[in-house]
């Protein structure tokens, strides 16, 4: 009855969800009142955003690509999205299905056709369907949905993973202004950035869905022609879709989201293996390469390339269209991103987020543009040109109109578009909740169901009205504000990183301290590389030992007017002293029960009880950065105390050489980052209880 009445039990903070509500209602509303004027009065605020600050869009977009890969690429790469003892939740495929299937994979199978047969049909320098020009199209796509689109949602991620399972702020995009507004991210200042989030959210996701509707309309169409293209049939997909995002979103993240991005995956890559076995498999080969180096080759003169002495409209309409789109989505996908990437390193976060992603695209575009561009210029299918340029809607059909089992392959398609977008819809719902309920990552179903109908709900009456196109522009209008949020949210990561960096400097120390020994130390550690104790003997140990070991040091310490406590934890079996300075980060240090499998090399020597589990116990150090992964099992008393004060001295150094101080790393924060809660596996076994 209790856990019934937890799971009704609402998490929502009323300053977020209220304003985010009401705004939403009010715009859908005011845009249906006059989808005409809100359509010129949002197109004329984008046209002056683009004409007035592309040049920053564009500079902002390569600042993040640099700042990531340069991060990545440094000696703060090995630094983990949390406690250094955490684990990976999710496994590398599950993760990057994921991430991608959140991202844009469903602006693959809109674009993956659309896009180079247009750039090819309508270049923005040179004649158009010439050789030149299909190089061109195929190197501009590359570009567009490259490693600039996922700089941004990296960027995000990294940042909100960072602040919030490294240093314990709130998953939630407040928290990337820490460095900014420090503690007032809690209050009216935090609650406007996250309410603006939501917004911008809620209506990306809702009015890509009115749009993506299209698509599969379009495609159902022509799978069955008696089905016409109508606002009707549109609604009733949204209905479907809706639907489908709701039971998902119930489910949760592991059983709904994970589930289907495995299975967008899957199929993704079987649709485009069978398109590259039926298309032009060795053309289509060369082209990735060739096109991947051009890419490469002219990154840097495309990334600062803004046509300022042609000043055409092709910029506004593509590339800043793109980058303002995806700088908009980021708060959706950046937080969910980060969401699922508790416990790796920074180095493998930028590595799965850019580099495999990206390959991927590059892959997809050169299978399914080349085939398309191919069937132009060498089989004479000049055809869909017009079809396209009629209608993006149905590219991707009317180049499986050219393959074997063009009917079968549609339908699969069909069912891919749903399901792409059914797990954008359900994750960007788990987000916008997360979001309205203060940064909490376990909410109850029922708010996560609201969230995911109030999307679907949007996008039928926008449908309705016809405000689609208008709702899609002031989402890309309100990417400027959040361009210079990610700029300020990069600046505050930075400094975080170099005092970081001034922290693992003053530890490092420890394992050549301990090299040098005295008294029994040595022969304690001999022990422990030999003998395997069993639970009791190692909580008993901890219990006893170590804690009279921790009394003695927290008297000593509150006599000379530091603040230190020393606690036992019997529910998790661990030894905890504390040391408190005002300003400062506290000193930490736990001595915990861990559990590890035996070794293989010790069966020879022992006589295992077939029926006692085949694990031995370790008492381990953890500082607030995680386990140090060595055991303290047999020192005795004075021992245990040199220990603590080498960790100590070290602590004391930081402090010394650290130019400043994290705000956010202060006491409040320390239960979040301390206490194992079976999330956070130390290092080589787990934590056990009692």
């Amino acid at each position: 009855m209790i856990a019934e009445k937890k799971s009704f039990q609402s998490t929502i903070l009323a300053p977020v969800f209220v304003p985010a509500v009401v705004v939403t209602l009010l715009l859908v509303v005011g845009t249906i009142a006059n989808p005409e004027l809100a359509g010129e009065l949002f197109a004329s605020t984008l046209a002056w955003i683009t004409n007035t600050f592309g040049w920053f869009y564009m500079l902002a977009v390569a600042i993040f690509l640099v700042f990531i890969v340069s991060v990545a690429a440094s000696r703060w790469g090995n630094i983990k999205l949390g406690p250094d003892h955490a684990e990976a939740q999710y496994s590398f495929p599950a993760w990057f299905a994921m991430l991608f299937s959140a991202g844009y994979g469903i602006a693959l199978l809109f674009f993956g056709v659309a896009e180079p047969v247009l750039h090819f049909s309508s270049p923005p320098a040179g004649a158009a369907e010439t050789v030149d020009a299909a190089k061109q199209a195929m190197q501009i796509a590359f570009f567009h949905w490259g490693f600039h689109i996922w700089a941004i949602y990296g960027l995000v991620g990294l940042v909100l993973a960072y602040f919030a399972f490294r240093h314990g702020l709130p998953l939630s995009i407040r928290s990337a202004l820490y460095p900014l507004i420090g503690e007032r991210i809690y209050g009216p200042l935090g609650h406007i950035v996250d309410v603006f989030a939501i917004l911008g959210t809620l209506f990306g996701i809702a009015t890509t869905l009115g749009l993506s509707v299209a698509q599969i309309n379009a495609g159902i169409n022509y799978l069955w022609e008696g089905v016409p293209i109508s606002t009707t049939v549109q609604i009733i997909a949204i209905a479907i879709i809706t639907a489908a995002a709701t039971v998902s979103v119930v489910a949760g993240l592991d059983k709904g989201v994970k589930n289907l991005s495995i299975l967008n995956m899957v199929l993704a890559v079987l649709l485009m293996t069978f398109v590259f076995i039926v298309g032009p498999s060795i053309l289509i080969l060369e082209t990735f390469l060739q096109n991947t180096g051009s890419y490469l080759s002219g990154i840097v003169e495309r990334t600062f390339n803004l046509q300022a002495y042609t000043r055409s409209d092709w910029i506004g309409n593509w590339t800043l269209f793109i980058f303002g789109w995806t700088i908009a989505w980021a708060p959706f996908v950046g937080l969910f991103i980060a969401k699922i990437s508790r416990g790796r390193t920074i180095r493998e976060f930028v590595v799965g987020v850019m580099l495999v992603p990206s390959l991927f695209t590059f892959l997809w575009f050169s299978i399914f543009g080349d085939t398309a561009l191919n069937l132009i210029m060498n089989e004479g299918v000049t055809t869909l040109i017009a079809d396209v340029q009629n209608d993006h809607a149905v590219a991707l059909f009317k180049l499986f109109d050219q393959l074997p089992w063009s009917f079968f392959i549609s339908l699969v398609t069909v069912f891919l578009i749903i399901t792409f977008f059914v797990t954008s819809s359900d994750s960007g719902s788990l987000v916008i909740d997360s979001l309205a309920s203060g940064g909490v990552l376990q909410t109850p179903a029922w708010q996560r169901v609201f969230w995911a109908v109030l999307e679907g709900v949007v996008a039928s009456a926008l449908l309705l009205a016809g405000g689609l196109n208008a709702l899609q522009t002031m989402t890309i209008a309100s990417a400027l504000p959040f361009a210079i949020i990610m700029l300020i949210a990069m600046v505050g990561m930075w400094r975080a990183l170099v005092i970081e960096g001034h922290r693992e400097t003053s530890l490092v120390a420890h394992m050549a301290s301990n090299r040098h020994m005295t008294g029994s130390q040595w022969r304690h550690r001999l022990a422990g590389i030999m003998e395997f104790p069993d639970r009791e003997q190692v909580a008993g140990y901890i219990r006893d030992k170590v804690m009279a070991a921790m009394r003695e040091v927290e008297s000593e310490m509150r006599e000379r007017g530091w603040e230190a406590v020393a606690t036992y934890d019997d529910t998790n079996i661990r030894s905890h002293l504390q040391v408190h300075r005002e300003g400062h980060v506290d000193f930490v240090y736990d001595i915990r029960l861990t559990e590890h499998p035996m070794p293989g090399f010790v069966y020879a020597e022992l006589k295992r009880d077939p029926d006692q589990p085949d694990v031995f116990y370790r008492a381990e150090v953890f500082l607030r950065r995680g386990g140090r992964s060595y055991d303290v099992f047999g020192y005795d008393k004075d021992d245990i105390i040199k220990d603590i004060l080498d960790q100590f001295e070290n602590y004391l150094h930081f402090l010394h050489i650290s130019p400043g101080k994290l705000p956010w790393d202060m006491a409040e924060h320390d239960e979040m980052l301390d206490t194992d809660n079976g999330d956070t596996p130390p290092p080589e076994g787990k934590p056990t209880t009692s």
